[in-house]
């Protein structure tokens, strides 16, 4: 491990105040041998300064780019959409490898640098389970800002807060609602329960039995749904478009925590596009009223709670990276992925 260098670089997407390591991790890997670099970044919701004290070199802002070869660079979202070519090892969410929009161009700027994605989505256990998550909190904000939607109390644009602030506002706001958590047993399932518990409704909750053998009516006489199912086999949807126009539709209020639009696994193929901070309800029915939720990036609503849980899972996983193991898998599912791309295009090439 000694021989590790992180980069951890800004993330460019202006909503977004996570990260995935915390200045307090950042000092155990710094003390265990690790060389960290840390990006200056204008929103992180921790300063620049409190991991120069932790013993980290600074850099700036995109810096990454010009990193030396064998940095591995670690952030959470999208990259930016220049260079064309990666030549560096890259951790985050790459959202690459079910068909979703701009998955295989991201693959081929990888393959055309000769970097590689190590996908966090795709750091697991060996039952699948991932190691590293901010599932809880996606499931949790979700349901809150579903409650707040529904009882018209949702304040636009969203802007980062705290779970104490967060919790004072939606305390008791869900008394009487009929609300539904889809894929309750997970994390993002419990995360949503403990919200809408919060709110002051106990949920009917759904998990796989529920789901195999969907019954479409009883859905549709909740309130609030809170999709969490993330999927990773085609299907059947549990709303589609002519659901949402049946005449006895009770449902009112949806948060698709998931944000699996574009995909074709997508199990909630009734909307095209994510909503974002600055509108983060759109209506899709007017009679009855129908409003989504579909926000990808929600636990950056609360980036200080968010980001300590995820930082502590993963900072205790990269004593093993390039070990095997998770981390073994997880770049032979970006090899798997690469190969796919290049049959399908009359290149078969290994990475």
């Amino acid at each position: 491990m000694s021989e590790l260098h992180l980069w951890l670089r800004h993330e460019t997407r202006t909503t977004e105040r996570r990260t995935p390591i915390v200045p307090s991790d950042a000092r155990r890997l710094v003390e265990s041998g690790v060389t960290l670099t840390v990006e200056r970044s204008p929103q992180r919701v921790f300063p620049i300064e409190a991991y120069e004290e932790a013993g980290c070199r600074v850099a700036g802002t995109g810096s990454w780019v010009s990193a030396p070869p064998d940095a591995v660079v670690v952030g959470l979202k999208e990259l930016p959409h220049e260079p064309g070519e990666l030549r560096h090892r890259h951790i985050f969410f790459g959202h690459a490898y079910k068909g979703q929009p701009g998955a295989a161009a991201l693959l081929r700027r990888f393959l055309a640098g000769g970097g590689a994605l190590l996908d966090l989505e795709y750091l697991v256990d060996d039952d699948g389970r991932r190691l590293a998550a901010f599932g809880y909190w996606a499931g949790y904000l979700g349901a809150a800002l579903a409650v707040l939607q529904h009882r018209g109390a949702l304040r636009a644009p969203l802007r980062p807060t705290s779970k104490q602030e967060l919790d004072a506002e939606l305390a008791g706001a869900g008394a009487e609602l009929k609300a539904l958590v889809v894929g309750a047993l997970g994390r993002s399932g419990r995360g949503a329960r403990d919200a809408l518990a919060v709110a002051g409704t106990e949920p009917t909750c759904w998990d796989l039995a529920e789901t195999r053998d969907l019954d479409r009516k009883a859905l549709l006489e909740h309130e609030l749904m809170v999709n969490t199912v993330l999927t990773t086999r085609p299907i059947p949807p549990f709303l589609t478009d002519k659901d949402l126009d049946e005449p006895g539709r009770r449902l009112r209020t949806l948060c698709d925590v998931t944000c699996d639009v574009g995909s074709p696994w997508n199990v909630l193929p009734i909307y095209d596009a994510t909503t974002q901070w600055e509108r983060p309800a759109r209506r899709l029915r007017e009679d009855p009223v129908f409003d989504l939720i579909a926000i990808d990036n929600l636990p950056s609503l609360l980036p200080r709670e968010a980001s300590t849980d995820f930082s502590a899972a993963l900072v205790a996983l990269l004593p093993d990276f390039g070990a095997g193991g998770a981390w073994g898998r997880c770049l032979e599912r970006f090899r798997e992925a690469s190969r796919e791309l290049g049959s399908e295009e009359g290149e078969f090439r290994d990475v």
